[in-house]
């Protein structure tokens, strides 16, 4: 089946959304749009945003790829996208109150309880803590692919540490400073807002015993972390303090950052650091990156972690196949955005029917992550094929399949010119004591080899700018 463009219709003429912008293209001189191309890369080395291609012989950091061409949603489209964002959202957190309390979903046998109880990121010491407003998720990052003009697939739910938001706002930064001609003549609508939509999310959070001007800092692993260009970059744009572990303490349950003017009381921690990580005392004891004590004054309610502790459950594959049933049980609506098809290895039927079909399949580890430890079936060797199905009758619960879906194209900017490559993207839902948030906008990741379906920066996809628009 031939994937479903997002720029242009069978007759070949532009959708209506991307009219506008299918005319400039026509127009625009390639040697244009190879130098536009060549700015940005300078802006981006300037800026210092580098990634590593896993792999590659020399394992060098580059700049992450960029591509000029903007991916385009209509308003009503966007309408419909944050409608089931939000809802998803919601029931997450709806979810993880219930699991970590009343466990009323597990009794009703909605979701079997050993999926959630032998779950790596299931932290039984948050049972019985309620979490302020029953909001464990504060920042959520929920990937969407597409395979027509009218279906949004949820591929997976990121609950713990979601990462790439610093390349939306980079990205739009970069677009208005080199295509002000485009934003002109199109009316889009604005992501610069999302720092201060997270900074008033995280201090609506705040425990009940901080002062009226609640202290937030943000929390990394240090310099050598993957992701700490974000940290800094998120830091600095919410105008907060970035720290490290050892640059807090905890006296009576309470957290504090060391000053020059002396100790500072913390009360909204936006960290960056897993779970196991946080606090030596209370979860690895050889961990030199959090702060000891941490827990404890987390669960006596004098500093909020965003995201929670034990969010990580929702990362989960094997629980990901539920959403459907958990949005029905929460909030007895059906899900506005639809799961892709999923076999559950766990079920024998569905193992039967996997290790008949390997080929045309791609099995996921349920705690996987980064495109890593799966199979693409139609892309697999017959050797790669066969110790699959070993792992799969061996550990069957460990991972699910789906079927090889055809993902939406956008036009991209290649040296070959214009030409449609494969897109994902995850949008950032946040969740506050006021409310839900959606910046209308979020970061698409784009394969940039013609033909591959690869679009995880970590194995050498890039990113483009995407846009909401009034018409």
């Amino acid at each position: 089946m031939a994937a479903f463009d997002e720029m242009t219709l069978p007759d070949g003429k532009a959708r209506e959304v991307y009219r506008r912008l299918a005319r400039w293209l026509d127009g625009a001189p390639s040697e244009l749009l190879s130098s536009r191309r060549n700015q940005a890369e300078l802006l981006f080395r300037r800026i210092g945003i580098t990634f590593a291609v896993y792999g590659d012989k020399d394992a060098t950091e580059r700049l992450i790829p960029f591509d000029l061409v903007p991916r385009i949603f209509a308003r009503e489209e966007w309408r419909r996208l944050e409608q089931g964002l939000v809802q998803r959202v919601r029931a997450l957190n709806m979810f993880l109150a219930d699991v970590y309390g009343a466990r009323d979903i597990l009794r009703a046998g909605v979701v079997p309880s050993d999926l959630v109880y032998r779950n790596p990121h299931y932290r039984p010491e948050m049972v019985g803590h309620k979490m302020p407003h029953g909001i464990y998720v504060h920042i959520a990052g929920i990937d969407i692919v597409r395979v027509d003009d009218k279906d949004f697939y949820v591929l997976e739910d990121n609950a713990r540490t979601p990462s790439g938001v610093s390349y939306m706002l980079e990205n739009r930064e970069v677009m208005m400073r080199l295509f002000p001609e485009l934003f002109h003549a199109h009316r889009v609508a604005p992501v610069e807002n999302y720092p201060d939509a997270l900074l008033a999310t995280l201090r609506s959070v705040a425990p009940g015993t901080a002062s009226a001007d609640p202290t937030v800092v943000v929390l990394t692993p240090g310099q050598f972390n993957s992701a700490y260009y974000e940290h800094s970059f998120l830091a600095d744009k919410l105008g907060v303090e970035l720290v490290e572990g050892r640059d807090l303490f905890v006296r009576d349950d309470m957290v504090f950052m060391r000053t020059t003017e002396g100790p500072q009381r913390v009360d909204v921690i936006y960290r960056r650091i897993d779970d196991d990580f946080l606090d030596p005392l209370a979860f690895r004891a050889d961990s030199a990156l959090g702060v000891p004590g941490l827990f404890g004054a987390f669960l006596a309610g004098n500093v909020t972690l965003a995201n929670a502790v034990g969010t990580g459950v929702c990362d989960d594959k094997a629980i990901y196949t539920y959403m459907p049933e958990i949005i029905r049980f929460y909030l007895g609506e059906d899900a506005i955005l639809r799961n892709v098809p999923t076999w559950r290895c766990r079920e024998p039927d569905a193992l039967a029917y996997v290790l008949d079909h390997l080929g045309e399949l791609v099995v996921k580890e349920v705690n996987g992550s980064g495109g890593y430890g799966m199979l693409v079936g139609p892309h697999a060797s017959k050797g790669e094929i066969r110790s699959f199905a070993a792992k799969l009758n061996d550990e069957p619960d460990k991972f699910i399949a789906q079927p090889t879906l055809a993902l939406s194209t956008c036009p991209t900017f290649s040296d070959e010119g214009i030409s449609a490559r494969h897109v994902d993207f995850r949008p950032f839902v946040l969740s506050g004591a006021d409310g839900v948030r959606v910046v209308p906008g979020g970061l698409t990741r784009v394969a940039m080899k013609a033909g591959s379906l690869v679009v995880n920066s970590s194995q050498g996809g890039g990113t483009k700018d995407t846009w909401v628009i009034d018409g």
